[in-house]
């Protein structure tokens, strides 16, 4: 995926980092804006990541402010990242314009600004990112302004682009044909912040850098596969803006498939070098279409109801009377190609649970003749599944259930693990925040850790045939209290998939 241990040394070979930068981030006024964009943007300059010289970082949108002002409220969201000094450097180099998102007057007179600014660069190449933190309806009429009269004459020009990217296949396919009429895929990065965590981007490393799992990553050796997206938190009065998505397009459609499509995909050409990012996203691509349409009976929705104490879903203001958004999701499908052929993926994703996680679950079959070889040694005789498990969030973590003998005179089996949590082992090591990441991979020209538009429209075509189906039968979701496990019935759900729960195992984080 990104380019690991990549260090000033290794950027400073590379063209555009000898060249004057405009980072140009629309939006600029809005929560995105301010909480991820501009902290992740000050991260890599801290880092040395930014070219030395010759770097603007431009903020636009609608209200009228000035520079100083817009660096008063970026502050205190710098501020939790370094000493004051710092942040004050830093801020020098953000500046603010105000227009309409369709006024090409506006946006070309910010052009211009950016143009005289870097007049005494020692560079005569000026490379330019626009990043799109703004609500998809404004996306093509803002892009059709820039593309009029806000572009660099003189170097790249990117576009960083966040989600939602339609809401069913039909609005995303929209969005990728008037995007595409504007600008090629080489300029669009589909930004998927999933796509930046610490162990996403180990995923493939993990599987084909080692010899121990690629033999065992096939239908022969894994049972099932189970993608757990988990808030320990409600809508807190933004249940308005979730009702028009709901947790399968918020979470599933896009956060989820991604993983999915990294944990069940082929072997790439390559995934460093020349051309790579294709070669991964190929793969991705191909294993999409190889999933089946997401099915009604394949599904359980939930949504959450108070517990006495925190609110429930329809308790929200902003929530429309009587919605049925579910705020829960879990979903079986299978993959129909000679990997994976009969093997259960499960995702599930849901808000107002009892604790915050995001993780992957690789369940292994039980050894053949094993309940037979090792009877009587504990567990009723039933030999728990081995299990590879790789938790996204909080406290990244890699580790292996395994299956061993109780010290003691006794031959007694207990599950354990092989564990790799990454804020013991790596504690010397930075881990950047996705966002991060990402944004280096877009100065750096780097697309495979972005969405494709074919990846973008394959993975709608598997969920819209469900959601029209969900919304036509007006399907009521299964309610839970906040702050438990979600739903009865997609546990029930999940058990008739083949996933097996070993009640007398629980993995701690490390409290190093």
């Amino acid at each position: 995926m990104s380019e690991e241990n990549t260090t000033k040394a290794d950027l400073e070979l590379e063209t555009w980092y000898r060249q004057s930068l405009s980072v140009i981030v629309f939006g600029a006024s809005g929560d995105l804006a301010k909480k991820k964009t501009y902290p992740a943007l000050f991260d890599l300059w801290v880092e040395g990541m930014m070219p030395d010289e010759g770097v603007v970082i431009c903020g636009y949108a609608r209200s009228q402010k000035t520079d100083d002002e817009h660096r008063e409220q970026l502050r205190p969201w710098l501020l939790a990242k370094a000493q004051e000094d710092t942040v004050d450097e830093f801020l020098k180099l953000c500046v603010y314009k105000y227009g309409g998102y369709d006024s090409e007057e506006g946006i070309g007179k910010m052009s211009d600004a950016l143009i005289e600014t870097h007049k005494s660069d020692s560079s005569n190449v000026e490379n330019r990112v626009f990043y799109f933190a703004l609500p998809p309806s404004v996306f093509i009429q803002t892009a059709t302004s820039i593309k009029a009269a806000g572009l660099s004459s003189t170097g790249y020009n990117r576009f960083i682009v966040e989600k939602p990217f339609g809401h069913d296949t039909e609005s995303a396919l929209e969005m990728s044909k008037n995007l595409g009429a504007l600008f090629s895929e080489d300029h669009l990065y589909r930004i998927d912040h999933y796509l930046g965590k610490e162990i996403v981007q180990n995923m493939l490393i993990l599987r084909f850098g080692n010899a121990m799992f690629e033999p065992i990553w096939n239908r022969n050796y894994i049972k099932s596969v189970t993608f757990t997206f988990k808030e320990d938190i409600g809508t807190m009065g933004r249940g308005g803006y979730f009702d028009k998505s709901g947790i399968i397009r918020d979470i599933l459609q896009n956060h989820l498939m991604q993983v999915l499509s990294l944990v069940a995909m082929e072997p790439p050409v390559r995934i460093a070098g020349k051309d790579y990012s294709n070669f991964v996203r190929d793969e991705k691509v191909k294993l999409i279409k190889s999933i089946e349409p997401w099915k009604l009976e394949n599904t359980v929705l939930g949504q959450y109801v108070t517990n006495g104490k925190e609110p429930g879903y329809l308790d929200d203001e902003t929530v429309p009377e009587g919605s049925r958004c579910p705020t829960y999701a879990a979903v079986v499908m299978y993959i129909k190609n000679r990997r994976w052929d009969g093997v259960p993926f499960i995702m599930k994703a849901g808000k107002a649970l009892n604790e915050r996680k995001a993780e992957v679950r690789i369940q292994l079959h039980t050894p053949p003749g094993a309940v037979d070889m090792f009877g009587g040694c504990g567990y009723g005789c039933e030999i728990p599944h081995n299990e590879i498990v790789m938790r996204l969030q909080p406290k990244e973590a890699i580790y292996v259930k395994t299956n061993v003998k109780k010290p003691g005179l006794h031959t007694t089996l207990v599950t354990s693990e092989l564990d790799l949590s990454y804020h013991d082992r790596f504690s010397d090591s930075k881990n950047p925040e996705a966002y991060t990441r990402l944004i280096l991979d877009v100065l750096r020209g780097k697309q495979a850790t972005f969405v494709r538009d074919d990846e973008l429209l394959a993975a709608w075509e598997l969920v819209t045939p469900l959601l029209k189906e969900i919304e036509e039968k007006k399907v009521e979701p299964h309610l839970y209290k906040f702050g438990t496990r979600g739903p009865r019935e997609a546990d029930d759900l999940i058990k008739h998939a083949g996933y097996v729960y070993n009640a007398n195992y629980e993995w701690f984080p490390s409290e190093k």
